[in-house]
């Protein structure tokens, strides 16, 4: 199966002209004697949009990982990652009885016996999974989605296959290394892995939801676990309009600029607030609702950021909106993303011509995908790798940055976050984040304080058991004296902080 899967991916790349790529290389010379004539035939269609169709012509996976790919601007060529950003994962859906073959499987019983109704018809397909309509007994619209059957197999045959391209590109190709192909490509597995265990999904969507249950901003559909399997996910049914169906938006009242801006602060609060956000937002992703609230949907990929991720993330974007770019070289250092032994001024000046031109400008103006490129191509002259980490978050802001065009050209992006960010950095450095501290350490001083005079009991316990000379007795009964002191203001100490503790509870 490998075999003709690699002869149906050597046809397509030629029909599309992509071995042109290779033949261009200085180690093709020999190889380009011996070829037909046919093969070095040009083609006059720019290569980007020779390798987007070949990438659509191989199927459902290679789609896939284009997308993946076209986040990578740190790594591709701008033509290309342009390009390969307009692949759609649309594909033709798999027989309905395939999906009711799975669901009998899963739930031991006929569809009909678990599901009120079950529209046979897909309300959308991809290349992982579809979505049918259903309703539970006790009335809730639902939205089931359901695995393609064997597409396990399909997808670990299309990586070995991209494994071996990515050994072959880092042997005959001098800057091939530089690409890091392989690690692509275990990027692209692990995202797929993810998306191919539903149970997975459905716990993404139930803590997204949790993050924001009282929010005014973002609706997240519940999921019923009962129904739900590795590979089934049941959830919600939820209605709206797409959020790029401008128009229609408009003809229900939805105040357009305002929505614009909710985007944005969904956006910062589930980077900065919550470390976890999704990480796959695009229009197809999002509806809103009558009321002007976003709906998310598409649980598969989700983003995770540390504390200390947070952190220097926040520094680094203030640094921005405040063009202090000497503080942006430095968080980069502190953090470890860039090598200690960087010259902050040479960085400091690098940066400052990357970003000085984008300030004071809307946002129609200003394309930060190539803001994000330039800075990408400035940190690899200073040894900087893109942080494997922070990948998801380039690519959720890039869609950030189109979904704001879509809704609102004059959108200040920058005018936008920064109060958000300055209120973040407030509660994590300022007062307020003092006492969230003292709040979260206060369960384990709350056990350790009251252990303390015990503590030191135990201590004067093992000097009294000393045997003191004679000369020294005097000296020993006065240190006595001190030290049971020093335990009785301990005792006191102890309960008086452990009464502060538990009141901040």
């Amino acid at each position: 199966m490998r075999l003709f899967r690699l002869i149906r991916i050597l046809s397509v790349s030629i029909r599309f002209g992509l071995h042109e790529l290779a033949l261009e290389h200085e180690r093709a010379r020999g190889v380009r004697k011996v070829l037909p004539w046919w093969l070095h035939r040009r083609h006059k269609t720019p290569r980007a949009v020779r390798l987007r169709r070949a990438l659509e012509a191989l199927g459902p996976i290679f789609v896939k990982f284009g997308q993946v790919l076209s986040t990578r601007r740190d790594l591709l060529p701008t033509d290309i990652a342009d390009e390969l950003a307009r692949l759609q994962d649309r594909v033709p859906p798999f027989p309905v009885e395939e999906v009711l073959t799975t669901l009998q499987r899963v739930y031991g019983r006929p569809v009909d016996e678990v599901f009120v109704r079950f529209d046979r018809v897909p309300a959308a397909s991809a290349s992982v999974a579809q979505v049918h309509y259903a309703e539970l007994p006790n009335g809730i619209e639902v939205a089931v989605k359901v695995l393609r059957p064997g597409i396990s197999a399909v997808i670990a045959n299309d990586l070995a296959l991209m494994h071996a391209a990515a050994t072959f590109i880092e042997r005959a190709w001098s800057a091939g290394r530089l690409l890091k192909p392989h690690a692509v490509v275990a990027e692209f597995a692990k995202h797929l892995g993810n998306e191919l265990d539903l149970m997975r999904e459905a716990a993404n969507a139930s803590q997204l939801r949790r993050n924001f249950e009282h929010s005014p901003l973002l609706l997240v559909p519940e999921v019923y676990w009962d129904y739900c399997a590795e590979d089934v996910m049941v959830m919600q049914r939820m209605h709206g309009t797409p959020v790029n169906q401008i128009e229609a938006l408009r003809e229900q009242g939805v105040d357009i600029p305002r929505l614009a801006r909710a985007g944005v602060e969904i956006f910062f609060t589930q980077v900065f607030r919550d470390g976890f956000f999704h990480a796959d937002m695009h229009p197809g992703n999002i509806l809103v609702s009558p009321n002007g609230r976003y709906i998310a949907l598409d649980f598969g990929i989700m983003g995770t950021l540390t504390e200390s991720d947070k952190h220097y993330l926040a520094q680094n974007f203030l640094g921005f909106f405040r063009r202090d770019y000497h503080r942006v070289a430095v968080a980069h250092i502190e953090s470890g993303w860039a090598p200690a032994d960087t010259p902050v001024e040479e960085f400091e000046a690098a940066i400052r011509a990357v970003c000085e031109p984008v300030f004071d400008r809307p946002l129609k103006e200003i394309s930060f995908g190539r803001v994000l490129l330039r800075l990408f191509q400035t940190s690899r002259r200073f040894n900087i790798h893109v942080q494997p980490q922070l990948v998801l978050l380039q690519k959720t802001l890039l869609n950030i940055e189109g979904l704001g065009r879509q809704l609102d050209p004059d959108l200040d992006l920058w005018v936008t976050a920064k109060p958000f960010l300055e209120r973040w950095m407030s509660e994590q450095i300022g007062w307020r984040g003092f006492v969230r501290r003292l709040q979260e350490e206060a369960p384990g001083w709350a056990i350790a304080i009251p252990q303390m005079p015990r503590l030191v009991h135990q201590a004067l316990a093992r000097i009294s058991s000393d045997v003191p000379t004679a000369t020294e007795l005097a000296t020993l009964r006065e240190r006595r004296r001190t030290n049971h002191l020093l335990a009785v203001i301990s005792l006191l100490l102890a309960a008086a902080l452990t009464a502060f503790m538990l009141s901040l509870l």
